[in-house]
């Protein structure tokens, strides 16, 4: 019987990994991150004088974000505060930190 990429499960920190890695694989989310880390809150417009993009572009990035989860909005007409979801960015931080704990000493790679 053929397998498809439908029959594989993962593990939900896999998944979550996974997902987290995504939404951080654009230099300009990441950009977003460090800028919304050292401010208490954001709107798009202040976004927008750090970032040299069309606003449509980086409401795409801000999106791609908040469906991670990392980042969250609140609507206040006619705007959208933007701040770090601190509960996923420590669930990010502690998933990375077992990925990257990964101890690759006995091991070697022969080519």
């Amino acid at each position: 019987m053929k397998r498809t990429k439908f029959d594989i499960t993962y593990h939900v920190d896999t998944e979550e990994l996974a997902r987290f890695a995504k939404a951080l694989a654009h230099p300009v989310r990441v950009k977003i991150i460090k800028y919304l880390s050292e401010q208490t809150f954001c709107f798009t417009g202040d976004l927008l004088d750090v970032i040299p993009l069309a606003q449509s572009t980086v409401s795409q990035h801000l999106k791609e974000l908040k469906n991670a989860g990392l980042i969250e909005g609140e609507v206040n007409p006619p705007k959208i505060k933007y701040c770090i979801n601190r509960e996923n960015w420590e669930k990010a931080k502690s998933l990375f930190c077992i990925f990257f704990d990964i101890n690759l000493d006995d091991k070697s790679c022969m080519i």
